[in-house]
């Protein structure tokens, strides 16, 4: 059996739905604002699926379920993991990512330690995190390898990059046999609704203001969730203890280019009735300490693990839109008052800037 922690989430549901099939799972999740049990509901009577709510921060509850089920291997997805809620509220996400991350290892690192011959030799803990620890590139800067330097620039990137000092040092110290991806920009199905895609796919089907921060010029590497899940099943079984791996789509696309793509599928799949998506488009004042460009080469996955993205982008996109379009009862029903009131705090109060500050370059 594998845990799977914070399995009710974005990446995490893709996860499960792809390896459920080739091994028995027990889901961990919390369920809180963004971490959804009903993702899970179709395989609620699946051979080797199970559920658990339960926290992270519980070192007992943790420690109570790896006696009980004795996993050769924990995925740990379990995160705050947006950066415009960092800002709002970066207490959580030191509990979660930090103190979670920390209570975790100790269960981990216990249970570990009292295993025997190859179940001890084989087991793994294999830790996901985020290409953001790595900080902020300049336009012709090299893209992220293992070994750049960590410069987390929010909340969110520096309790993440704490997650993975505790990962990297439980290794080093205790031999505990981690495993950490630090991937790009996921996309795809099962994203909650606050981030940039199905944001805007949400609200261009509603004829809403599409918001964009500063001057849309933020470049990312997209990566569809599917290619991401792939390849942590392939570090998770042939990757080296005490490594890291860099996963990233090949995909360096500006905000404002990430959001006429979404606004040019939607317009051939469900057309607007007056006009065009794109005229929806909003420039807002940016989010502090922004970072300009992420870039991630995954180089080392490809040469060692043999592992490489199977989307482009515009196959991506293509795909997220119309999953979106099949279940928008499944969006209307994340979309709940904590949801909507989150939205007006983060976006209600940003003044429109003005026209000059943020011509656009094509």
């Amino acid at each position: 059996m594998i845990f799977v922690t914070g399995g009710a989430g974005f990446i995490g549901t893709n996860f499960v739905f792809e390896a459920v099939a080739a091994e028995p799972l027990l889901v961990i999740d919390k369920l809180t604002y963004a971490g959804n049990a009903d993702n899970l509901s179709a395989l609620e009577k699946a051979d080797g699926f199970q559920f658990v709510r339960a926290d992270i921060c519980d070192r007992e509850a943790m420690a109570r379920l790896l006696a009980l089920h004795r996993p050769k291997a924990v995925v740990h997805f379990a995160a705050e993991s947006h950066v415009d809620r960092s800002i709002h509220g970066p207490a959580d996400f030191v509990q979660t990512n930090i103190v979670g991350t920390f209570e975790l290892l100790e269960a981990v690192r216990t249970h570990w330690s009292a295993l025997d011959g190859a179940a001890r030799s084989t087991f793994r803990f294999l830790h996901v995190s985020t290409d953001e620890v790595y900080g902020s590139l300049n336009a012709t800067d090299p893209a992220f390898t293992e070994v750049t330097p960590y410069a987390p620039n929010s909340p969110y990137a520096a309790s993440k990059a704490a997650s993975d000092h505790l990962v990297r040092a439980y290794h080093h110290t205790y031999g505990l046999p981690t495993l950490t991806t630090n991937c790009s920009n996921n996309y795809g199905p099962f994203q909650f609704p606050e981030k940039l895609i199905p944001l805007v796919i949400a609200n261009a089907l509603e004829d809403k203001a599409l918001p964009i921060y500063g001057d849309g010029l933020n470049v990312r590497d997209w990566l569809f969730v599917g290619d991401h899940c792939e390849a942590i099943q392939r570090v998770l079984k042939i990757g080296s203890p005490g490594e890291t791996y860099n996963i990233g789509g090949k995909n360096e696309i500006r905000n404002i280019d990430v959001v006429r793509s979404v606004c040019r599928v939607l317009g051939e799949l469900r057309p607007r009735p007056h006009g065009n998506y794109e005229d929806l488009i909003t420039y807002v004042a940016d989010r502090p300490g922004h970072d300009r460009r992420y870039a991630i080469d995954p180089g080392k996955i490809e040469r060692e693990l043999h592992w490489a993205p199977a989307e482009t982008f515009e196959s991506g996109i293509r795909r997220t839109v119309r999953w979106y379009l099949d279940h928008l009862d499944w969006v209307s029903s994340v979309r709940d008052g904590r949801y909507r009131t989150w939205v007006e705090k983060n976006y209600g109060g940003r003044a429109v800037p003005t026209s000059g500050r943020m011509r656009i370059s094509e």
